[in-house]
Parts: C-alpha cells; sequence; structure tokens
C-alpha cells in the first residue's frame, strides 16, 4: 500500500512513504493448468495437484520426483500439496502435467509480493494499494467520529437490527456473537480496539509461523506491510462492535504469502465457528484450488464437482478487496465471480468512485467507503489509510451485522442469500462515461447498512 504517514511525537511531524502490495505476477493459463510466468512468481519447490484417482499419486510422484508425501491436502478429489526433490521448476512440472491424463489440474503455490511491478497492465505501474496514511495518536476519537459510518447509516442501522454483533433468535439477544475471520499479516492483539473482540486463542492461528499466535510482526514506518492486518479488523470491530474477530495471519513480515495459505486458512475460518471471511489481498490471474474452495464455501461443490469434506457442512461468506488499479483489469481472487463472495471497490465521501479503485461492471459487485478510513495500528495508535483493503472490512462486517440479525437457516440458507441481501440493499447510484473515469459507465452499488437490515430494495441515493 502506498502510504503516507505523520506521526505526531513530541510536536514533531515525522513523514514516511509506505510500500504495500500484495502483488502476484502470473500469466499463462490453458487446460486448468494454471502456471507463472517464466520467473515463477511462486514457491520454487512446490507444486500443488489434483488428480482423477488418488491411487495414481505413488506413481505420478516417483514419475515427477515429487515426494510422495504431501505436504498437505485437502478435497476430493484431492489437492495435494507437493515438494520438489530434483532440479526442475515449478513451471516444468506443472507443463509436463498438463499432458498427463491422470492430473486433473496442477498449478504452481503462488507468491504474493510487496514489491512494485513497473510495466504491468493490470497495475499500471502502481501499487495494489493505493492511499495515504497519517497517525493520529492514540486517541480514538477520529476513529469512532469518522465520516463512513455516516455515510452508510451504520447507527441507524443498530438501532434497526436490535443488534451490533450478537446474533438474535425471536427478536432476543443470544449473547452468541458473530464471527469474522480476518487473513491478513494478523493484527496488533493488545490494542484496545480490539479488548473483548477476539475470538479465543485456540481459535486463532499463524499460518507463517505454525502456533496461535497471530501478532503482526515489524516496526512501523518501516516494514512496509506492518499495520495493514490491524487496521483491516479495526474497521470490522468499528462495523460489529459486539462481533467476535478471527485473525489468521496468512502474509510474511514482508507482506508476502501462499496460495495454500489462503485455502488453509479458509478451512480454517469454517471450521472454527467463522460466519464472514475478509480478503484484502490480490494477485493477476486466478488460481483453481481457490476458485473451487469458494464454490464450496457457498455452496458445498464447485462447478467441476470438486468438493472439500473438511468443510462439513460449514459455510462461509466471503468479501474481496477489487484491487486498486485505478482501471478495468482484473484482480483476483476478486475477479472470481463466485457466489459466495462480494467483491468491493472503493467509493469516497462523495459517494463517487475512489480514483485509485479497480473496477468494472463484469467483476465488481459492490462499492463501500475506502478513502480515508480511520481505524487502529499497531502500538495503541490509529491512523488512516485509503485503499479497497478497507473497502472490503466494511463489506465484511455489514454481512456479519445481517447474519446476527437473522441467524437461522431459513432466512439465508447459503452465503450467497445473504450476500445478495447486501447488493440488492444498495445505493444504486450510476454515472457515466467521461475522459476522466478510466472504468467507462460505473454503476456504484454502495452499500447501505440500514438498508440492508431493512431489506430496503429502493435505498435512496444521496442528493448531494
Amino acid at each position: 500500500m502506498k502510504t503516507v504517514i505523520r506521526r505526531i511525537t513530541k510536536g514533531i511531524w515525522l513523514k514516511t512513504t509506505l510500500i504495500l502490495i500484495f502483488v502476484c505476477t502470473f500469466s499463462v493459463f490453458a487446460r486448468g493448468f494454471y502456471f507463472a510466468s517464466s520467473d515463477c512468481d511462486c514457491n520454487p519447490r512446490q507444486v500443488i495437484v489434483q488428480l482423477n484417482n488418488s491411487r495414481d499419486l505413488p506413481n505420478i510422484t516417483a514419475q515427477y520426483h515429487l515426494d510422495p508425501v504431501p505436504i498437505e491436502q485437502f478435497g476430493s478429489p484431492t489437492y495435494y500439496l507437493l515438494s520438489i526433490l530434483d532440479s526442475q521448476t515449478p513451471l516444468q512440472i506443472v507443463a509436463l502435467m498438463s499432458r498427463d491424463s491422470r492430473v486433473r489440474k496442477a498449478e504452481v503455490n503462488r507468491l504474493f509480493s510487496n514489491a512494485e511491478v513497473e510495466g504491468l497492465s493490470w497495475t499500471q505501474g502502481q501499487s495494489w494499494v493505493i492511499g495515504q496514511s497519517w497517525v493520529i495518536g492514540d486517541s480514538d476519537r477520529a476513529f469512532a467520529r469518522q465520516w463512513f459510518t455516516g455515510r452508510i447509516h451504520l447507527n441507524e442501522a443498530f438501532a434497526a437490527a436490535g443488534t451490533h454483533g450478537r446474533k438474535l433468535v425471536n427478536g432476543q439477544d443470544t449473547g452468541a456473537p458473530v464471527v469474522i475471520a480476518v487473513l491478513d499479516t494478523g493484527i496488533d492483539l493488545n490494542h484496545p480496539a480490539f479488548a473483548g473482540r477476539l475470538v479465543d486463542p485456540a481459535d486463532r492461528w499463524d499460518f507463517v509461523d505454525g502456533d496461535n499466535d497471530p501478532s503482526e510482526v515489524g516496526v512501523l514506518t518501516v516494514d512496509p506491510a506492518f499495520g495493514h492486518g490491524t487496521h483491516v479488523a479495526g474497521i470490522v470491530a468499528q462495523m460489529v462492535p459486539d462481533a467476535k474477530i478471527m485473525p489468521l495471519r496468512i502474509l510474511n513480515r514482508d507482506g508476502s504469502g501462499e496460495l495454500w495459505r489462503i485455502t488453509a486458512a479458509l478451512i480454517w475460518a469454517s471450521n472454527h465457528g467463522a460466519d464472514v471471511a475478509n480478503l484484502s489481498i490480490g494477485y493477476p490471474e486466478n488460481a483453481r484450488v481457490l476458485h473451487d474452495l469458494l464454490d464450496c464455501e457457498d455452496l458445498g461443490i464447485s462447478d467441476d464437482g470438486t468438493r472439500f469434506p473438511e468443510l462439513g457442512t460449514n459455510r462461509l461468506a466471503v468479501a474481496v478487496a477489487s484491487g486498486n488499479g485505478g482501471n478495468t483489469v482484473k484482480v483476483y481472487p476478486g475477479a472470481e465471480r463466485r457466489q459466495g463472495m462480494l467483491t468491493v471497490a472503493a467509493s469516497n465521501a462523495n459517494d463517487f468512485l475512489a480514483p485509485f479503485s479497480s473496477y468494472q461492471s463484469g467483476w465488481v459487485n459492490v462499492s463501500a467507503p475506502g478513502e480515508n478510513i480511520v481505524s487502529a495500528l499497531p502500538g495503541e495508535l490509529y491512523g488512516v489509510w485509503s485503499g479497497t483493503s478497507m473497502a472490503s472490512p466494511v463489506v465484511a462486517g455489514l454481512a456479519a451485522l445481517v447474519k446476527a440479525q437473522h441467524p437461522d437457516a431459513a432466512t439465508f440458507p447459503a452465503p450467497h442469500d445473504l450476500l445478495n441481501r447486501i447488493l440488492r440493499s444498495s445505493v444504486d447510484k450510476k454515472y457515466g462515461n467521461t475522459n476522466s473515469l478510466p472504468w467507462g459507465s460505473v454503476n456504484l452499488h454502495r452499500v447501505d447498512a440500514l438498508c440492508a437490515v431493512t431489506n430496503n430494495t429502493h435505498c435512496p441515493i444521496p442528493l448531494f
């Protein structure tokens, strides 16, 4: 994220530029076999493979010089994460497997990178998240009084829903909180914004270090990724203050991560009680394992018949940031267009699409406030950041609020039913194609909390 942090320290402003990008550069895909560009922005010693018949695993691993004992495995037919034993590259193995009838799908274990890559059409040479930030200090007054809560009528929604995030049965508070998983860089577990608002330690997990301490790692203003997860989680906490946040760390100190961690974290979230998940991440090509899992998180089966028995009957609604290319180029997983997820662009205080936001009506579902959003930063601080990373947790929080209002399966049998309520109740504001709009005609579909909880499908358009 390109941010500019202004920190007040004993009357002296320290101005530091941060860059945080969750980018992965990979290009070619065919016949269900997805692989990276020649430099392979992926784990160099791993491949992800789905076989038509699991009994072929010993022969497959022997032929391609892979460790016969999978690192991990999910799904049916099974997806295997396999280690490479010789000097072959993941690209070479995936290319060979594309001609093997025993192999259903194969792809590299893609990496996310926080290094800005010039010349890519989907970023226009910019970071995935663009914005500015300045640390306000240790006061939470601006956090409580920021502009976006009034724009989406959040306080009115609390009153109309009769809940701030605890589940209701027949209109009565059960005391059971709705749970939102935040898959990110981790969070500052000791920040006052999260006091009493985190799930039990047994339900947290750090997929980078392999323990149940998903704390952010780094130094503010030094490590460019540091603070991202805390800021995102702080927005969720403001949207549903009585809910519980499930912090899941999937990104390293430098902001990089791997595709397999996302799938593992989504399965973890489902099996540890999460109702909603937020993904403020992106990369420029789709990944079949995640595509299939998102289908199963909604309907229990993917479009090609893959299932994930690990999920059981658990289902998960997912909010995903659209990316910040400032253009119409697809960013994944937002561009997956799966039913159980909403892809979220960023709107501004004037109810227009933020200029940095990626948007195209064919794959972006809704928008939410994402410019100059106040939220938590590590070290008991608060700051203002801009980006679709900030818009996505607004929608995740709103989905959790509506779910708390109607936790019964009869109202929302599947996650897409819940998310369709949010889409249908959005402010349906359109504006046309001009030279100043790189996205062409825009249908903002800006979310409104009051209209969502009252199921008002004719949400009034602001007069300004």
